[in-house]
């Protein structure tokens, strides 16, 4: 199972309680989960408004068990940009 890093910004840092934690999971659908897992509560909530960049490139609407992760790869999780 690949693993990496998962980097939260704004919002998402703040209900998560830290600034990065890491990740052994397939997809970003499978990481997602095991992320509200260890943090019920707020974080559920804002990662439904956020944005994610995967080893730089934006997921956008795609389906988020179809988003394959890397071996040391990194999840940037980001907060809804103002006008988009």
């Amino acid at each position: 199972m690949p693993a990496g890093t998962i980097r939260y910004w704004a919002a998402a840092k703040a209900a998560a309680g830290t600034a990065e934690e890491p990740y052994a999971a397939a997809t970003l659908k499978e990481a997602l989960d095991a992320v509200r897992a260890r943090h019920p509560g707020e974080l559920s909530s804002v990662l439904r408004r956020c944005s994610f960049l995967i080893d730089g490139d934006p997921v956008g609407t795609r389906s988020h068990e179809t988003v394959r992760l890397a071996e040391g790869g990194t999840v940037e999780v980001l907060p809804p940009f103002a006008g988009g």
